[in-house]
């Protein structure tokens, strides 16, 4: 197991025990309390429990090696960690308003408000400690399984600070009412949050472009770019995980032996490889340049070149993904 792997996998592990103690910690306040705000709060750490399991687990298939059924790997099962994560926390929204609209018409005393906030007080501070170092580690290791574990665990202590602070204001003024009023508040901003998850998920499992990847790829051919790359284009970056699958054409002086041409796109995979920490697997389709290419060519000393260099093309995130050669007027 590599030290990425086992950095995913310690981390998650660390986040289903914090978890679990917070999970008991936060219906123990319920328990004393009866609030529903406070049970709002529990029920969304039920969720935590359930997905950091599932994630748990899904580092676990991620991590296995690519074979005959799976020749992409088991990555995108990241994706699906976090859309999963997203469902549940849509469906824990759907449960609190349940129980808010049901302790509205069903009122009852709460107790013991002083015990409920400083339990639900300590569970926020290491909710936001966790999701924070959850981020940063996703962040570094490139995980949206982590990412979208950490992000949950950061909404849930937002959520959680209203809880304190609405029930804080039950205790010293008296008005439950406001108790079921922030449940409800509360549960729209969980069922968003669980929304923009399953949106994001479903978007990478469908392949959508990922904008700071292709940026990414962009900035190291612009910065390593050579004279030989004559042009790049139909570009396509595909992530399985903290994967990355990228496919081009680069177009090449057409004269070129294949051993020539094998060695200078050998030279181009390395440039795109050693610029990401992730694993790499790239395609390169190898294109003749044509007489039109000698407008934008820098080849130096070019024995066939059929006009004078007018001026290079810029590749950019929109031009690069085009099925078509760059092509620049004389």
């Amino acid at each position: 197991m590599t030290s990425i792997k086992q950095t995913k996998y310690r981390w998650m592990a660390l986040s289903l025990g914090v978890s679990v103690v917070l999970l008991i910690l936060k219906f123990t306040a319920f328990y004393l309390t009866q609030s529903t705000a406070i049970l709002t709060d529990a029920l969304e750490s039920i969720v935590n429990v359930i997905a950091s399991g599932f994630a748990l687990y899904s580092l676990y298939i991620a991590g296995l090696p690519r074979d005959q059924n799976h020749p992409y790997g088991h990555g995108k099962v990241e994706y699906l960690s976090s859309g999963f994560e997203g469902a549940l926390i849509l469906s824990a929204g759907l449960v609190i308003i349940y129980e808010a609209v049901v302790s509205f018409l069903e009122p009852h005393a709460l107790s013991d408000l002083g015990w409920g906030v400083g339990l639900v007080a300590f569970t926020t501070a290491a909710n936001a400690l966790l999701g924070y170092a959850l981020v940063q580690q996703g962040r570094k290791v490139d995980s949206i399984a982590l990412l979208a574990d950490g992000r949950h665990l950061l909404v849930d202590s937002v959520s959680s600070i209203v809880v304190v602070i609405g029930v804080g204001l039950v205790w010293f003024t008296g008005w439950v009412w406001l108790d079921r009023a922030l449940a409800l508040v509360l549960s729209l901003f969980i069922i968003y949050n669980g929304w923009s998850l399953v949106r994001q998920s479903v978007g990478r499992l469908l392949d959508e472009t990922d904008a700071p990847t292709i940026d990414r790829v962009v900035t190291l051919l612009n910065t390593n770019r050579r004279p030989a790359w004559i042009d790049v284009h139909n570009l396509r970056v595909q992530k399985y995980g903290a994967d990355l699958h990228i496919d081009c054409h680069l177009t090449l002086p057409y004269y070129w032996d294949l051993l020539q041409t094998h060695e200078e796109v050998h030279r181009f995979e390395e440039t795109l490889q050693n610029g990401f920490t992730s694993e790499v697997e790239i395609f390169v389709h190898a294109d003749p340049c044509l007489k039109e290419c000698c407008h934008y060519c820098h080849v130096a000393n070019c024995p066939v070149r059929a006009h004078e260099l007018v001026r290079e093309v810029v590749w950019t995130a929109e031009n690069l993904p085009l099925n078509q050669k760059h092509f620049v007027p004389a």
